[in-house]
C-alpha cells in the first residue's frame, strides 16, 4: 500500500527537521527562511513494531520486515496559495495526492526563528492553513457546478451524483467548514474520493514543542489538542528538534537520551502510528524461518482481501486462511503449541482479519 501523508504546515514552524527525523536524512533542507523547501521530499518510513521483533524471535526469522508509510514534506503554505501566492498551486497540487494531511503547528517561541506572521500563535496558523485549502476547495467545485448540472439533465447518472456531492460539499464550505464534515454514504465513496478534495482528507494536528514540553507538552499544544478534539482530528505534540537529535543516535545511545528527557519512546513512533490510526490502518503478520513480516491492510478488510496484499493471485485462488492471535502465538511459543492448544484456527472467504492476526494462506493457483 503506497500510502501518503503530507507533512503541511506555515513556513519555519519546523515541517522539514520533522521530516528529516522521519527519513534519519537530510533530505528536505531545513532552514530559516519561507519556501526553503521547493520540491516536495518523499520519505519511506518503517511503521513501528515491537509485535514483530516478538514474533520474530520465537521462529527465529532470518529477515524482519516491517510494514511502511510514505510522508511528503511539502513548501511552506502562506496566506493567499489558494490565489497563487508564494508556491500556491505548486503547492495544493502536492496535497491532492496525499491521502492524508498531518498539519504542524508551532508551539515554541525562538526569536531567533523567525515566524511568516510575524507571531507565534498556533491557532491563527491553523486557521490560515484551513482557510486557504477551503478556498481553494470553493474554487475547484464552483468551476464543475454549470456543467455537471448540463449532464445531470440528459439523464447522466454519473453526473447527478457527482453533483449531488459537489452541492453537499459547498454547504459545508460556505459555512467554513471543511469537506470532511460531509456525511458520505457507502455508495458514495468511491464518487467523494474522486472530487480529490483538499479539505476531505483525514486530519491530524502536530504540535512542534520545545525540549522541556517533550514529555507533557504545553499551553499552546495543549489549545491545538483542543481544536483538534473539537474538529474530528487526531493531535500528537512531538519536538522536531529533539527527534531530529535521535535519529542521529544508535540504539542505546538513543535509549539513555530518551531515560534523561522523561520519555519511553520518540515521539515520532507516536506520529507514525497516529498517522496510520488516522489512514484506518492495521497490521497483520506472516512468520517463518526466512521472514517475519507485517502487512497493511484496512480495518474491515476480509481474509481473501488481506490475502491480496501479498500476491493478487492469492486473492483470486483463496481457499482458507490458517490464523493465530497474536497473543496466542507469543504465550504457546508459535505454531506448534497453538495447534496443540485449540488456538489454531481455519478462517473462510468471510473472516474479517483482525490486528495482530498471524496468517498463512492457502489458494489454488
Amino acid at each position: 500500500m503506497a500510502l501518503k501523508v503530507a507533512i503541511v504546515g506555515l513556513p519555519n514552524v519546523g515541517k522539514s527537521t520533522l521530516f528529516n527525523a522521519l527519513t534519519q536524512t537530510a533530505a528536505a533542507q531545513a532552514a530559516n527562511y519561507p519556501f526553503c523547501t521547493i520540491e516536495p521530499n518523499t520519505g519511506d518510513v518503517a511503521v513501528p513494531e515491537p509485535r514483530l521483533d516478538a514474533l520474530a524471535a520465537i521462529i527465529p526469522s532470518k529477515e524482519i520486515i516491517p510494514s511502511r508509510i510514505n510522508f511528503v514534506d511539502i513548501a511552506g503554505l502562506v496566506r493567499g496559495a489558494s490565489k497563487g501566492e508564494g508556491l500556491g498551486n505548486q503547492f495544493l497540487a502536492n496535497i491532492r495526492d496525499c491521502d492524508a494531511v498531518a498539519f504542524v503547528t508551532r508551539c515554541f517561541i525562538d526569536d531567533d526563528i523567525t515566524h511568516v506572521e510575524g507571531k507565534v500563535d498556533p491557532l491563527a496558523d491553523l486557521e490560515t492553513i484551513e482557510t486557504e485549502l477551503m478556498l481553494a476547495d470553493l474554487e475547484s467545485l464552483e468551476k464543475r457546478v454549470t456543467n455537471l448540472e448540463k449532464r445531470a439533465k440528459t439523464g447522466d447518472k454519473d453526473s447527478a451524483q457527482t453533483l449531488r456531492l459537489v452541492q453537499a460539499a459547498l454547504v459545508e464550505l460556505n459555512a467554513g467548514r471543511p469537506a470532511r464534515t460531509v456525511k458520505v454514504d457507502a455508495e458514495d465513496e468511491k464518487a467523494w474520493r474522486m472530487l480529490q478534495l483538499l479539505t476531505s482528507k483525514p486530519a491530524l494536528y502536530v504540535s512542534n514543542v520545545d525540549e522541556a514540553s517533550a514529555a507533557e507538552g504545553n499551553e499552546m499544544s495543549c489549545s491545538v489538542a483542543e481544536r483538534a478534539a473539537r474538529d474530528g482530528a487526531d493531535h500528537v505534540a512531538i519536538s522536531a528538534q529533539i527527534e531530529s537529535e535521535i535519529a542521529m543516535l544508535d540504539p542505546e545511545e538513543r535509549t539513555e537520551f530518551l531515560e534523561t528527557l522523561g520519555l519511553t519512546e520518540p515521539g515520532l513512533n507516536k506520529l507514525i502510528r497516529e498517522a496510520y490510526h488516522l489512514l484506518g490502518l492495521q497490521t497483520y503478520f506472516t512468520v517463518g524461518p526466512k521472514e517475519a513480516r507485517a502487512w497493511t491492510i484496512h480495518k474491515g478488510d476480509t481474509a481473501p482481501q488481506a490475502a491480496g496484499v501479498i500476491h493478487t493471485d492469492f486473492e483470486k485462488g483463496f481457499i482458507r486462511a490458517e490464523t493465530i492471535a497474536y497473543d496466542d502465538y507469543v504465550r504457546l511459543k508459535g505454531e506448534a503449541g497453538a495447534r496443540e492448544a485449540g488456538k489454531f484456527r481455519q478462517e473462510g472467504k468471510e473472516y474479517v482479519v483482525q490486528d495482530g492476526d498471524v496468517l498463512n494462506f492457502r489458494f489454488n493457483v
